[in-house]
């Protein structure tokens, strides 16, 4: 019983097996008819997107690094400290920050100093030079606290200055060297060698048997004119002879003695008149009446009197007469003896001029004149060296021991030599003290950008800081340029991004360095705003907007599955794929933007 069971139960599962085998294989097989239905395209279909209500902001993204600005390669402008040709730095520049009057690095043991200014270290600054550069000198030390006057000059004031200023920085101003000191010994020795020879052949001059004389003859003259001129001033100071004033004196009593005889007979006339007229005034008393009868009186006979009166009086003028012709007299003495003593003065400055004119003859006739001439020609010489020398001797300032900076405080963005390495190209880059952002757009995007535009900084944390569009083109370019070192050459221009061709360079600067200090060096992203709507505007995909043929732009609107409408519409603003659009249309309209 159970062998049929398995048999049929065996016969049914194969069976079984072999219908699902069958129907697999005939759903796979089709016939070249199914084959070429399967191919056919689907039925075409709409491709939509919806009218959106957005803000719509246009950018323009520029790829950069945030980085200090200014980039500038420092150069010494020639030896520092003494003229030793081997140039070695003894001290590296520092990292930091670098302030006016600090030490950027030490070559030889001596300072290079920053200082801020535009006109560059060129020369050895020596004592008495001027120019700009000594006018920048002096603004600079009186930044840093020392009173010098900006005069323009390397004077004593400003050496003074220089000489503190190098102390406190712990140096000690270039003094003169040992070869400039032995130079200066040497030149006062060729002047003093000079001297000597001179003095020599003016002696030698003055020694001839042709001048001897007429040298005697000038200091005889010199001492009859010193004679001369003191009597003169003698004869000056004094008013008379003492024979003059005798007879002065003796006329002056004689007018005295007259006055006196005059006064006393003009006494003796008054008295004799006075008792005169007390004898015939009537009455006997002062009351007495008319018709008394005077007493009779003698009669005093005055006329005497008178005559002596008289002749007082003639005697006086006189006397006053023989003084006047005596202080006269006197006078015309006087100046009789200044003509005679001003014109022996005379005599005698012409008697010296004439033996001073044979002596200056005779010498120029002399033999000796020659050697003379050119002892006095070789001591001219030597002396103008020696002060054209002295003019610049004493503490200098040597050209490489000042760097002027445009801009400080600056940053030491990378120092290019090192301690024991000799000085022969830049010595360090800095840079400002502000960030800035450097990059390239192409050259059609650049007609949209503008100096003053507003961006915004994206950090790949996905941070934004406030900036603006600072510079465009070559100005951007002249901000951001310098010298590539050896291993940064290689990167050509990429590395700077914005030196390709159809490029052109931008710089972006932050408007705040809050929260940027850490993100030195970091890549950023920078988009510029060049446009944007007021508000919440009707927005399409560019795509959607086609022209017709009249110029004009349209939109396909669906109002039903695979059915549309054409609008007319007005554009604006484009960014970011979408454009700005008016017309009839409403927020959640679809748009045709393609076809399948």
């Amino acid at each position: 019983m159970r062998s049929p069971r398995r048999l049929l139960l065996a016969v049914l599962t194969g069976v079984l097996i072999l219908a699902a085998v069958g129907w697999g294989v005939s759903t796979r097989l089709r016939s070249p008819a199914d084959e070429a239905a399967l191919r056919k395209p689907p039925k075409a279909s709409l491709i939509t997107a919806p009218v959106e209500r957005t803000k719509l902001v246009s950018t323009v993204a520029v790829s950069g690094t945030l980085e200090y600005g200014s980039p500038l390669p420092v150069t010494l402008a020639g030896a520092v400290g003494g003229d030793d040709p081997i140039q070695r730095a003894t001290r590296a520049p520092r990292p930091g920050v670098i302030k006016e009057g600090a030490v950027l690095l030490e070559v030889n043991g001596r300072p290079v100093i920053a200082l801020a200014g535009r006109v560059p270290m060129h020369r050895t600054i020596s004592p008495g030079a001027a120019g700009a550069d000594v006018r920048q000198l002096q603004r600079a030390l009186r930044r840093l606290g020392y009173g010098v006057p900006v005069t323009g000059v390397f004077d004593q004031a400003t050496i003074t200055a220089v000489g503190r200023f190098y102390a406190k920085k712990g140096y000690e101003a270039q003094k003169p060297t040992l070869a400039d000191r032995q130079q200066r010994d040497l030149l006062r020795k060729a002047a003093r060698t000079a001297q000597e020879t001179l003095a020599a052949e003016l002696k030698g001059l003055d020694d001839g048997r042709d001048v001897l004389p007429l040298k005697v003859r000038i200091t005889n003259a010199k001492a009859d004119l010193k004679i001369a001129q003191r009597e003169l001033a003698e004869a000056e100071a004094q008013r008379s002879t003492p024979e003059d004033e005798a007879a002065l004196e003796a006329a002056e009593s004689a007018v005295r003695a007259a006055e006196e005889r005059l006064v006393e007979a003009e006494r003796a006339l008054d008295q004799a008149r006075t008792e005169t007229g007390q004898a015939s005034t009537p009455g006997g008393t002062p009351g007495g009446t008319p018709d008394a009868t005077p007493a009779p009186q003698p009669t005093a006979d005055t006329r005497l009197l008178e005559l002596r009166v008289a002749n007082a009086r003639a005697d006086l003028d006189s006397a006053r007469r023989a003084l006047a012709r005596a202080v006269d007299a006197a006078e015309a003495a006087r100046d009789r003896r200044l003509t005679e003593l001003r014109k022996a003065v005379r005599d005698r400055k012409e008697a010296l001029l004439t033996a001073q004119q044979a002596l200056r003859q005779a010498r120029r006739l002399s033999p000796m004149r020659l050697k003379v001439d050119n002892a006095r020609t070789d001591l001219a010489e030597a002396r103008a060296l020696l002060a054209e020398f002295d003019r610049t001797y004493g503490t200098t300032i040597p050209p490489g021991e000042l760097v002027f900076l445009p801009t400080l405080p600056a940053r030491l963005r990378k120092a290019r030599i090192k301690a024991g390495e000799t000085v022969e190209k830049d010595v360090a880059v800095v840079t400002s003290s502000s960030f800035m952002v450097t990059g390239s757009v192409d050259s059609s995007e650049a007609g949209l950008l503008k100096e003053g535009m507003k961006a915004v900084i994206e950090t790949d944390s996905g941070r934004t800081y406030p900036a603006t569009l600072t510079a465009i083109g070559e100005k951007a370019r002249s901000a951001t340029d310098e010298e590539p070192s050896d291993e940064e050459s290689s990167g050509g221009n990429a590395a700077k991004g914005g030196n390709g061709l159809g490029s052109e360079s931008v710089l972006i600067v932050p408007d705040s360095m809050a929260g940027l200090k850490r993100l030195t060096g970091a890549p950023v992203t920078v988009r510029v705003a060049v446009g944007a709507t007021d508000g919440e505007v009707l927005v399409v995909p560019v795509a959607a907007v086609i022209t017709a043929a009249d110029g004009r732009p349209r939109v396909q609107v669906e109002i039903a599955p695979d059915q549309t409408k054409e609008v007319e519409v007005r554009t604006a603003l484009t960014a970011e794929g979408k454009v700005q659009v008016t017309g009839d249309l409403k927020e959640g309209d679809r748009v045709v933007i393609g076809g399948a």
